[in-house]
């Protein structure tokens, strides 16, 4: 049975049993695996509902936020730090929620299939408890999704005012929106594959996939069951629904080709059903919507981005003349090919977010000046090689965190002037010290964080914090 058969199989077992009354958790046993925010935010509904609450985290105590763990204690949620107990997990459990950042394959989430306890996450959960008649816009992709993800959100508040939400991967978990949400309102939700994972129920009435390239593969295996798991929120759409498709990704037209809902698309290349770029103006179907000389965030990419939060907010008839004082007016999604600052005719980025190879490619491509380039990270065994056609433009490379001497390997192996360092901030200090007036240094390293940060932001921050202190020197 193929992993999508599997999912079907598994979807209708599951919406089956969960019909049977306990679809809104009260008086349940659950176990929920993770802290952060979202399992944070989900022990606080499900014991105002009067479950059961266990919340495990192999963390020990002394690493969570101790307001947060008083909180729960307080209101009865029973709390287990530093380990996985094998004996924790058993039949007498109602649900299991799982935090997105833990493993598929973590030991309680395969022993709950086995003892047919339900699999799901704060989002999922949350959606089951929403007023009815609340629309959802979801964003999910590789990349782009939570440029896209803003720009919808900033574009449909300024049209429908406090009835418009931000949650899922970037805002507010679900489950913490779920008390000022009511009938009639809009949600805008990034959406990740980590989620998608666990998504049974779930769907958007507006779905929009911005695009598909490896990445994440660590954790899901393979890239089949990363773009199963991207589509997962399509599955559930009704024929009713919208499902707005990058027309010049085939990895996204050939996974969604069958989801039933109304397919649209934006395409940057071919005049398409939706939001398209012809010379230098974007169209929605046959309406000029704007021209690309007004969007002031760099690249093409962006562009692309543009177009597909046009598309999605035409569903909910927003006029043109709001969706450019929107657009003309953003300047980007902090830690996303963001500009810094230019200190002695120097620019600054900060694209920290950029943890994999494709991330580092559309960043490459939106200059056409001299680059200093920041590279490596955490090792995942990245193909480096594969930024070869965007390389043109570097003219050193900043080789720092764990990977760095595979960086350096790669960099000598294509001609480029490459320094070594083991942190961030030393490498700071080399890169001001070899740009030249018209240069651009980048941060954009193509390599997750966790080899020296806790979150890639962290990192976005330290580079930004040196910018600054360039300045003031």
């Amino acid at each position: 049975m193929s992993l999508k058969s599997l999912y079907f199989y598994e979807k209708t077992r599951k919406i089956r049993y969960t019909i049977i009354g306990d679809i809104m958790f009260q008086n349940k046993k659950v176990l929920i695996l993770g802290f952060a925010r979202s399992g944070y935010q989900a022990a606080k509904l499900l014991i105002s509902r009067h479950n059961t609450v266990f919340l495990n985290d192999a963390k020990e105590e002394e690493k969570m936020d101790p307001n947060q763990v008083k909180e729960l204690r307080d209101l009865g949620v029973n709390l287990i730090f530093g380990n996985h107990p094998d004996d924790l997990l058993d039949s007498s459990f109602d649900y299991l929620i799982k935090n997105p950042g833990v493993p598929i394959d973590h030991k309680y989430v395969l022993k709950a299939r086995e003892l047919g306890i339900e699999v799901i996450n704060e989002v999922e959960m949350a959606y089951r408890l929403l007023p009815e008649n609340v629309s959802i816009i979801g964003i999910t992709g590789t990349n782009g999704k939570t440029t896209t993800t803003t720009l919808i959100y900033e574009i449909m508040r300024q049209a429908y005012g406090e009835k418009v939400h931000l949650a899922g991967n970037i805002g507010f978990p679900l489950s913490s929106i779920l008390d000022v949400v009511r009938s009639g309102d809009i949600i805008v939700m990034e959406c990740s594959c980590q989620q998608g994972e666990n998504f049974v129920q779930f769907h958007p009435h507006v779905g929009v996939c911005t695009n598909f390239s490896e990445a994440h593969i660590d954790f899901m295996k393979t890239y089949e069951h990363y773009k199963e798991t991207k589509a997962r929120m399509f599955y559930q759409q009704a024929e009713s629904d919208i499902a707005i498709m990058n027309y010049d990704n085939q990895d996204v037209m050939d996974t969604l080709a069958n989801v039933l809902s109304v397919k649209k698309y934006f395409s940057s290349h071919k005049k398409v059903d939706g939001c398209y770029l012809k010379d230098r103006d974007i169209y929605y179907y046959q309406d000029k919507v704007m021209c690309i000389d007004d969007i002031k965030i760099k690249g093409i990419h962006n562009i692309e981005n543009c177009m597909a939060a046009i598309a999605a907010v035409k569903e909910y008839e927003v006029s043109n003349e709001i969706i450019k004082d929107v657009i003309s007016h953003f300047t980007g999604v902090e830690h996303r090919l963001e500009y810094v600052d230019t200190v002695d005719d120097v620019d600054y980025y900060n694209d920290t977010e950029a943890t994999n190879i494709k991330c580092c490619q559309i960043a490459l491509s939106s200059f056409n000046c001299p680059v200093i380039l920041f590279l490596g990270g955490l090792e995942r065994g990245q193909v480096f090689e594969d930024l070869n056609p965007y390389m043109d433009s570097v003219k050193a490379v900043i080789a720092i965190g764990q990977c760095r001497e595979r960086v350096r390997e790669y960099a000598e192996s294509i001609g480029k002037d490459v320094y070594v360092f083991e942190h961030l901030a030393d490498g700071f200090d080399k890169a001001h010290e070899i740009s030249q007036p018209g240069d651009v240094v980048l941060l954009s390293p193509a390599s997750a964080s966790w080899d020296q940060y806790k979150e890639c932001e962290v990192r976005g921050a330290e580079f930004k914090q040196k910018v600054y202190d360039l300045r003031r020197q």
